[in-house]
This record gives C-alpha cells, sequence and structure tokens, in this order.
C-alpha cells in the first residue's frame, strides 16, 4: 500500500493536474461548454493511452536495448530528480506551454498533451513499471497513472466550472508545482538508492 501511494503521488506530482487546468483553459477557455468537457475527456484520455502504454511496454524496450532494470531505475530516478529540483526552482517551462497556448490561433490540445505526458512524466511512470513489477504485471505503475488521468480530468472540469483565471491563481499553482518538486525529488533519490541497492545485491 506504501508503495502504490508513493506511486500515484509521483505520477500525480509529473502529470500536475492544476498546471494542466492552467493551461487547458488558455487554449480553450472562450469556447462553448459542451466543447469544453469534450475536448477536457479527450485529452484526459489521451494522456491515460499514451501513461498506460509507457508502463506495459517501457521495460520490454528496456530488455530489448538490454538494459537491466537496477540501471534504468537509477537512470530513471536521476531524471526525475532533475525534473523535481527544476519545478522547484522554477517553471519557465510551464510559462513557455502557457505562452505557446496564448499565441495558437486556432485550439490545440498539443501543448496540454505534450506537458501532461512528457517525457519526464513517460520516464517516471517506466521506473514505476521497472521498480514496482519486476516479474509480474505492473499493477503499480498502472493504477497510479489511472488515477492521475482522472485527477487531471477532474481538475480540468473544476477550472471549466470556475471559468477563467482566478486572481492569486498563479500563486496557487507555483506554490502546488513546488510542492510537487518535492515529491519528484524524494522519488527520484529513493530510485537511484534502490537501484544501486539491487545492482550490488545481485
Amino acid at each position: 500500500m506504501e508503495l502504490q501511494l508513493q506511486a500515484i503521488a509521483t505520477v500525480l506530482a509529473l502529470v500536475n493536474p492544476v498546471m494542466c487546468g492552467a493551461i487547458f483553459m488558455r487554449v480553450e477557455g472562450n469556447r462553448p461548454r459542451r466543447d469544453l468537457l469534450i475536448d477536457a475527456t479527450m485529452a484526459s484520455l489521451t494522456v491515460l493511452v499514451i501513461l498506460i502504454l509507457a508502463a506495459l511496454v517501457g521495460t520490454r524496450i528496456l530488455h530489448l536495448f538490454g538494459v537491466s532494470l537496477d540501471a534504468f531505475s537509477v537512470a530513471g530516478g536521476g531524471v526525475l530528480s532533475w525534473i523535481g529540483f527544476s519545478m522547484l526552482s522554477n517553471t519557465s517551462s510551464e510559462q513557455q506551454q502557457e505562452t505557446r497556448a496564448e499565441k495558437s490561433q486556432k485550439p490545440s490540445l498539443a501543448p496540454l498533451i505534450l506537458f501532461a505526458a512528457s517525457p519526464g512524466t513517460i520516464t517516471g511512470v517506466i521506473t514505476l513499471a521497472a521498480a514496482h513489477g519486476k516479474n509480474a504485471f505492473p499493477v503499480t505503475a498502472l493504477v497510479a497513472v489511472v488515477v492521475a488521468a482522472i485527477g487531471m480530468w477532474l481538475w480540468i472540469l473544476l477550472a471549466i466550472s470556475m471559468g477563467s483565471h482566478t486572481k492569486g491563481g498563479g500563486l496557487v499553482r507555483s506554490t502546488a508545482t513546488q510542492f510537487m518538486g518535492l515529491i519528484v525529488i524524494a522519488m527520484g533519490i529513493q530510485f537511484v538508492l534502490t537501484g544501486i541497492r539491487e545492482f550490488f545485491a545481485h
């Protein structure tokens, strides 16, 4: 149960539903409510499918290239820690996504999907599958992915119901992102230490 909760917290932090809601509203905030609900569902389902594929196929791709799960845990943990430090120190990548969304002349879900299912998020999901599903179906990673996708969808629905950006929303997003960054750093370090321990235990 503890590993499952940690996995859920990690994937939620990487997907960052709070930021997803902000990006979605910047892209499509002026469209009819029915269209917003449809697009929110489509974006969340797309992210869900991408991350499920990463959980199911990621470790097999590692085997194909001869990469051990222990080595990937160390490498993936290092990447997650780097992402966490970036989230903790600044939000430049998120601001770039918002700027692209604002400059887009017609609505596109691409900025939102690329943010939620980023290479960092995919790396995190594969690392979870490798760490908690070495000899079995990666249930831990899959449950975390489903919860994160549902969380993303619900937060976007909340953003739709609240309308456009409210005053102080930037502070809330910044604080939430920094807190999630701490979680990602902790999980990244844990993956590194676990990978090193398992490598030397063999």
